[in-house]
């Protein structure tokens, strides 16, 4: 990892640091420019009241994200799920909710202060069926073909790698298994420089890939049938969208694979 890459993710660590001790003390926060930051954007309001009211106080008020992942997944009974950078486990413990318990639920992140404060979230709802993981979302700790529905909530624009992540996703996906996240995506027409001018890297939007780069490199890790669809601004010429992919049940043919077997 490049100098630039590692200090990037120290200074999402710290955000997010912060943001978990600001709501461990009793506040509430949002993905932002500062660790408290709360509009219609991002966070909680993006979420049905019955989910919310459903759920500990501060699992909600940690809520980072850009979407509600969990009501576009279509989790079924019996299903795990991974939820990559889970912060204080809003989406973790409504995916646990809806997989039941036949199913289990695996949250992600590489903020200890996240994980303490997902843990008591857990704790507190009493859910049973999840499990919280320390690590990064470009090398995620679980065996290859094991994850049915991976989730994720703003997340992976924060990362610097992110042809890893969609690689790692692929890889614990079992075949025929699914994503189905909320991500901030840039239009085509706006360069790097651009993004970066319209927020910073730890507030979800310098790093954010536009909508070809992030169909293109889906594809190069080996999903199919995406689908970006965007739901709401959070920036000019920028969206948080759906975004949805499936892992083949069968190796897609590569452009080589093909012209060899042609030849």
């Amino acid at each position: 990892m490049s100098e630039q890459s590692t200090d990037l993710r120290e200074i999402v660590r710290r955000r997010y640091a912060a943001a978990a001790v600001q709501v461990t003390e009793g506040g509430t926060t949002c993905c932002g420019p500062q660790p408290v930051e709360v509009d219609e954007s991002f966070g909680s309001t993006l979420y049905a009241a019955d989910d919310r009211d459903a759920l500990p106080a501060q699992a909600v008020a940690a809520s980072l994200g850009c979407g509600n992942p969990t009501a576009v997944a279509e989790l079924r009974e019996g299903e795990r799920v991974l939820d990559l950078g889970s912060g204080g486990g809003i989406d973790v413990l409504l995916s646990a909710r809806r997989v039941g318990p036949t199913g289990k639920a695996y949250g992600l992140d590489m903020t200890e202060e996240m994980l303490e404060l997902a843990l008591a979230n857990a704790a507190k709802a009493g859910a049973t069926n999840v499990e919280f993981l320390k690590g990064t979302i470009e090398a995620v700790p679980l065996p290859a073909d094991t994850i049915d529905v991976v989730i994720s909530n703003c997340v992976i624009n924060l990362s610097t790698d992110k042809a890893a992540v969609f690689a790692e996703t692929f890889r614990v996906l079992r075949p025929g298994g699914r994503v189905g996240v909320s991500d901030v995506v840039a239009e085509d027409t706006l360069a790097p420089e651009q993004r970066a001018e319209r927020g910073d890297y730890a507030g979800c939007i310098a790093g954010a890939l536009s909508f070809t780069e992030y169909r293109q490199g889906l594809e190069a890790a080996g999903f199919s049938d995406i689908e970006i669809t965007p739901t709401h601004p959070v920036a000019d010429g920028m969206h948080s969208a759906i975004v949805r992919a499936v892992k083949p049940t069968r190796p897609s043919t590569t452009v080589a694979e093909a012209e060899a077997a042609s030849g």
